[in-house]
């Protein structure tokens, strides 16, 4: 049996199981430790982060600034400022890595894939031709040629313009 170690995301596990507590909550909550978790822009409405756990590097999070659970339980400037930093992301991510696509989706509810069903978000994803290569398929493992610093170093000035 092959054992690939994650030690780093037990605190993520340990949060994100807990029902009082929200992985985002915090984060909005304390703008002076933006780079600490890789903030890169803060909205009236939304803000945008990197995924601490990427499906490929560039994988940004567009996360609405209060709890919302649906869609239709968002005001309309809550989802018209969602899509356009959805934009954003997109663009900036085309200009500093060239991605052949994205993904660009939220998943509503536990069985539909949410992570945090409560909170609001959107992925962005960019994508390459030959992405999911055998190590992912087979292996069940991801590859990220990229380190999260990195990534945001790269992406912080597409969004300082904001």
């Amino acid at each position: 049996m092959d054992r690939l170690w994650t030690p780093w995301r037990f605190d993520y596990i340990r949060g994100a199981d807990a029902a009082s507590s929200c992985v985002f909550c915090p984060i909005f909550e304390n703008a002076e430790h933006d780079p600490d978790h890789f903030v890169l822009h803060r909205g009236r409405s939304a803000f945008v982060l990197l995924n601490l756990f990427p499906y490929s590097s560039g994988h940004l999070l567009v996360v609405a600034n209060r709890h919302i659970r649906l869609l239709e339980d968002a005001r309309p400037e809550e989802l018209h400022e969602m899509i356009d930093l959805a934009r954003r992301c997109e663009h900036a991510l085309r200009l500093e890595y060239a991605p052949d696509g994205f993904n660009i989706g939220l998943n509503l509810g536990r069985s539909a894939g949410a992570g945090v069903e409560h909170h609001l978000h959107m992925h962005v994803v960019p994508r390459w031709t030959g992405d999911a290569n055998f190590i992912s398929i087979v292996g069940e493992t991801r590859v990220l040629p990229e380190e999260l610093p990195r990534t945001y170093e790269r992406l912080l000035p597409h969004f300082r313009s904001l």
